[in-house]
């Protein structure tokens, strides 16, 4: 026989550690070869010139100079369209 009362159990006491996602350098800003442009969960932002995907998917700079993002439209394999935002180094 039990010498407790219903006590219950918690089941949200954990938590995961935060991941820091976002943009790290804004358009117009500079950015020195190597540094974290933005760090994302997927391919939310696509590489364009002078920049590179990590392991992690996140967008880093290859060269020195100015953070630009654009839109480009994309076909789906369904054929729809849609708008992506690419990131460049200039």
């Amino acid at each position: 026989m039990a010498h407790k009362k219903a006590g219950g159990s918690a089941k949200n006491l954990r938590d995961s550690k935060p991941k820091y996602r976002g943009v790290k350098v804004f358009g117009g800003q500079k950015a020195v070869a190597g540094n974290i442009i933005i760090r994302q969960n997927w391919s939310k932002y696509e590489c364009g010139n002078n920049t590179y995907l990590g392991s992690d998917f996140s967008v880093h700079a290859k060269v020195d100079g100015t953070v630009t993002f654009s839109k480009k439209k994309k076909a789906r394999f369904d054929g729809r369209k849609y708008l992506k935002t690419v990131v460049d180094v200039k």
